[in-house]
C-alpha cells in the first residue's frame, strides 16, 4: 500500500471527529471515501493534507512512518488536494494559477515565462485539455478550472489526489469527462481518494469504498460489491426505505403562470411555465442554462425585464423579493451558506428574520414567541441542532437546508422554488429533504425544483422544463422522462 493511516484520532472541544479510524489505499487505486455529513470525512482527509495534526495514531507512506505537520509536508509526501471550493484566481493565466508560488525563475529572481507555460502544457496535455496555459483562467467554465486544480495536484508530483466532492458544480457532461480524466491518471499509476455523495459516481469509478460513521469505519466494499443499497446501509447503519411517488393529476389548477419572463442575462430569449397545486417541477439543463437566473427572476433577486406572472389567478408585480414574499413565493436558494441564512445568527433569529414585524410590538421583539415559533417548526422539519440558540453556521449541510426551509414554512407559502434543494447533502438527509417536498406538495404547495442531479430529477419530478440558453426548450411528462431525453432538450434539441 502507497498510504496507511492507522487509528486515527482527533478530539475538538466537546467533541470526537475521530475514534480510531484505519484508512489504506494503493497505487493507482481508487478508494471512495463516503459517510453522512459530520462523519468525520472532511477531517480524516485533512489530516492527510496536513490542515489538522492527528491527537493519535500513525500515518504511512511507502511503509514508512510520516509526520504531516502542514500542508507544505503534504505536498513534499506527494498528496495533492482538490477541494469542494476552487482554490484559483480568476485574474491570472492558467500557468500562473498551477505554478502559483512556484513559478519557475531565471537569473534567479524574473519568473520564467517560457518555462512556466511549457512546463504546464506537459499536464495540461496530460489531462487531454484542450487550453493552453496562457489562456486566462476566467475565460474558463467550472468544470476546466477543476482541471487546472488537478493540473496543479499533478505539477506537484502528487502520487495521492484527494477529490473533495468534485462534481458538484458540474453538469452531466462535464462530470463524465472529470470521471474519464480521474480513471486515466488511475491507469497511469495515481491513487485517488474521491469523496462524494453521488453514490452513482461512486459506483462507476472506485476500486473500494471505504464507508466511516460516527468518526468511526462503518465497513468497506470491494468492487463487487459496491451498490447503491450496500453504501447507504454502512453509512446510515439501516436501510433506507424507498417510497413511490404518488400519481399525479395532470387537471389541476395552476398556482403560478409565468409568461414570456425576461432575464437578465437572457433579455432576449423569453420563459414560460406554469405550476399546478400539489405539483413539484423540476427544471433540468446544462451549467449556465438559465434556470437560476429564471428563479431569482420570479423572487424579485434581479427584477424581471419583462414579462408576466400570475398567482391564483391574479397577475402580480415583482420588483423585490418584498413583492414575490407578499405574494407566497419563497426560494431556497443554491448557496444557503451566503444567501439563505444569517451564519452568525442563532437558528431562532434566521428562522423568524422575514417576518419579524408578526413577532414585535412596540418596536421590541417578543424572544419567546420567537422560541416558541421556531422551536416548533424544527421539531416539524427534525433539525438536529442542542437549541435553536444553536448559531446556524454550526450546522450540518442537511440541517441548514432544513432551516432555511423552516423561515418559509412558517409563512404559508404559495410557491417553493428550491435551487439545488440536495448539494452537498448526504444521503441521508437528502431522504428526507425528499420527503419534505413531497409533503408540502400533497398539502397543496406548489413546487419548482432547480437540479443539476440527473438522478434527482427524474426521481422527484412530476414534470420536468429542461432549459437551454435562457429558454424552456420542452416541458417532459412523467411518462416520457428519461436521461436522453432530458439531455436532447438541454443540448437545444426539440
Amino acid at each position: 500500500m502507497i498510504l496507511q493511516m492507522s487509528r486515527i484520532g482527533k478530539r475538538f472541544p466537546g467533541v470526537i471527529a475521530l475514534g480510531g479510524v484505519d484508512f489504506e489505499i494503493g497505487a493507482g487505486e481508487v478508494v471512495a471515501l463516503a459517510g453522512e455529513n459530520g462523519a468525520g470525512k472532511s477531517t480524516l482527509m485533512k489530516i492527510l493534507g496536513g490542515v489538522y495534526q492527528p491527537d493519535d495514531g500513525q500515518i504511512l507512506i511507502d511503509g514508512n512512518p510520516v509526520s504531516i505537520r502542514g500542508v507544505a509536508d503534504a505536498t513534499a509526501h506527494g498528496i495533492g488536494f482538490v477541494h469542494q471550493e476552487l482554490n484559483v484566481l480568476d485574474n491570472l493565466t492558467v500557468a500562473e494559477n498551477v505554478y502559483l508560488g512556484r513559478e519557475p525563475r531565471s537569473f534567479g529572481f524574473l519568473v520564467d515565462r517560457q518555462k512556466l507555460n511549457s512546463d504546464t502544457e506537459i499536464y495540461l496535455k496530460r489531462l487531454g485539455l484542450a487550453f493552453s496555459g496562457k489562456t486566462p483562467l476566467g475565460e474558463l467554465s467550472i468544470a476546466q478550472q477543476q482541471m487546472v486544480e488537478i493540473a496543479k495536484a499533478l505539477s506537484m508530483n502528487a502520487r495521492i489526489v484527494i477529490m473533495d466532492e468534485p462534481t458538484s458544480s458540474l453538469t452531466l457532461t462535464e462530470t463524465e469527462k472529470l470521471l474519464s480524466v480521474i480513471k486515466d491518471l488511475s491507469k497511469q499509476g495515481v491513487s485517488i481518494i474521491y469523496i462524494s455523495h453521488r453514490l452513482g459516481e461512486i459506483g462507476e469509478i472506485a476500486d473500494r469504498v471505504v464507508v466511516l460513521r460516527d468518526g468511526k469505519n462503518a465497513g468497506s466494499l470491494k468492487r463487487e460489491e459496491i451498490n447503491h443499497d450496500a453504501i447507504v446501509k454502512l453509512m446510515v447503519g439501516r436501510d433506507i426505505v424507498r417510497r413511490e411517488k404518488p400519481p399525479f393529476e395532470t387537471a389541476k389548477t395552476p398556482v403560478i403562470k409565468v409568461r414570456e419572463l425576461k432575464t437578465k442575462r437572457f433579455p432576449d430569449r423569453t420563459i414560460s411555465f406554469e405550476v399546478r397545486k400539489g405539483e413539484i417541477l423540476g427544471f433540468a439543463g446544462l451549467v449556465g442554462a438559465g434556470r437560476s437566473e429564471a428563479a431569482q427572476a420570479i423572487f424579485g433577486v434581479d427584477a424581471p425585464f419583462g414579462g408576466t406572472v400570475t398567482i391564483d389567478g391574479k397577475q402580480i408585480k415583482i420588483n423585490s423579493s418584498r413583492d414575490a414574499i407578499r405574494n407566497g413565493i419563497y426560494l431556497i436558494p443554491e448557496d444557503r451558506r451566503n444567501c439563505g441564512l444569517i451564519l452568525d445568527f442563532p437558528i431562532r433569529e434566521n428562522v423568524t428574520l422575514p417576518a419579524l414585524s408578526s413577532y414585535s410590538s412596540g418596536g421590541l421583539i417578543n424572544k419567546s414567541t420567537e422560541t416558541k415559533t421556531s422551536q416548533e417548526m424544527c421539531a416539524k422539519l427534525n433539525v438536529k441542532a442542542p437549541t435553536v440558540e444553536s448559531n446556524a453556521g454550526n450546522l450540518s449541510g442537511g440541517n441548514q437546508q432544513k432551516v432555511v426551509l423552516a423561515k418559509w414554512l412558517s409563512l404559508a407559502p404559495k410557491l417553493l422554488i428550491f435551487d439545488e434543494p440536495t448539494r452537498g447533502i448526504d444521503v441521508g438527509a437528502k431522504a428526507e429533504i425528499y420527503q419534505l417536498m413531497r409533503n408540502l406538495a400533497e398539502n397543496g404547495v406548489a413546487i419548482v425544483m432547480i437540479s443539476s442531479d440527473m438522478e434527482e430529477v427524474l426521481g422527484e419530478s412530476d414534470r420536468i422544463a429542461v432549459m437551454h440558453e435562457g429558454a424552456i426548450t420542452g416541458i417532459l411528462d412523467r411518462a416520457e422522462a428519461n436521461e436522453e431525453a432530458v439531455m436532447k432538450l438541454a443540448v437545444g434539441q426539440n
